[in-house]
């Protein structure tokens, strides 16, 4: 059960650096969304439930991740370990080719770790790193390339956790069962969870110049401290296309704390097109968790995803 817990709130996540971010060293700095004002509701025929809709019943944001497996291309990963001082303490840097043309490879173009990054016996010091090798060093072969959609089947052992970090990430929104405490505070659409949180989407422009909605939802900032402690997720944000209605971008803020454990984590996940075909192209993340008789873990992370062409494949 610990492992999950790890697994699950070490990579939650998803597209605004206005949420109250950690306060470190940031390792994104790129700005990909400029907004432009409020949207009228009414003379735009769009409302909450419209967008609420959209996010539970979008499977494009899914497939963009399967759509990878098709292709060739860079990937930039950057892990950044951190002190109770929030001062870095180890660096990881790599450069990786994916390479579909034929049967798969990953080729290391740039390997490069300092500080405080592996134990004596060559695993990583914290398990947060440990899972991101595992999730996004080898693209081509994780749960974000998988053969099919989250399912809603009992599974046991890994596949039963891979199941629900699919939803969580995938279907936010959902249920997240079997994890203590934390299952039900994943959905945040029943109307007992709306009374606590705003909704609001603005029109902007996304990467200079894909015309968007962004779609925000944040706790209510009248609300007691003990209610407000009590929501796991502070803020979830979502990009969506404006000619197509997919959508580009996630962004989750979640803050948690009990007996348990203690976890504090902001991710974002934000995609392009590539000859019309949606593919991830940024992935960030950043977090603190701890649990009873292990070390807290601090760590961000920064993905980026580039040069995409058409593998030739096997």
């Amino acid at each position: 059960m610990k492992k999950l817990c790890i697994i699950l709130l070490s990579l939650l996540f998803f597209v605004e650096a206005g949420a109250q971010q950690i306060p470190r060293f940031n390792p994104d700095t790129v700005k990909t969304i400029t907004l432009d004002s409020a949207v009228n509701i009414k003379a735009k025929r769009l409302s909450i439930e419209t967008f609420i809709d959209a996010i539970i019943n979008d499977t494009s944001f899914y497939e963009a991740f399967r759509n990878m497996k098709k292709y060739t291309f860079i990937a930039e990963n950057r892990v950044f370990t951190y002190d109770k001082k929030n001062q870095v303490d180890g660096k990881i840097y790599r450069k990786i080719r994916h390479n579909n043309d034929g049967p798969y490879k990953m080729e290391y173009l740039v390997k490069e770790d300092n500080g405080k990054v592996y134990k004596k016996n060559g695993k990583y010091q914290l398990y947060t790193v440990e899972m991101f090798d595992y999730i996004f060093m080898n693209a081509y072969n994780t749960d974000f390339a998988p053969a099919s959609a989250p399912t809603k089947g009992k599974k046991g052992g890994n596949e039963g956790y891979k199941d629900k970090l699919k939803t969580l990430i995938f279907n936010p929104g959902r249920p997240i069962k079997g994890i203590p405490f934390i299952g039900s505070k994943t959905e945040i659409f029943t109307a007992n969870m709306r009374q606590y949180y705003d909704y609001a989407f603005h029109s902007g422009t996304y990467l200079d110049s894909i015309p968007v909605y962004r779609f925000k939802v944040s706790v209510k900032p009248d609300l007691s401290k003990w209610t407000k402690d009590g929501i796991m997720i502070k803020e979830l944000v979502t990009i969506f296309d404006k000619r197509n209605f997919e959508i580009l971008g996630r962004y989750v803020d979640m803050k948690y704390s009990n007996m348990l454990f203690d976890f504090d984590v902001q991710m974002n996940i934000e995609m392009n097109y590539f000859d019309e075909v949606k593919l991830p192209t940024k992935i960030t993340y950043q977090g603190n968790w701890d649990y009873p008789l292990k070390k807290e873990e601090r760590a961000s992370f920064l993905v980026l995803h580039k040069d995409y062409q058409v593998g030739k494949g096997k």
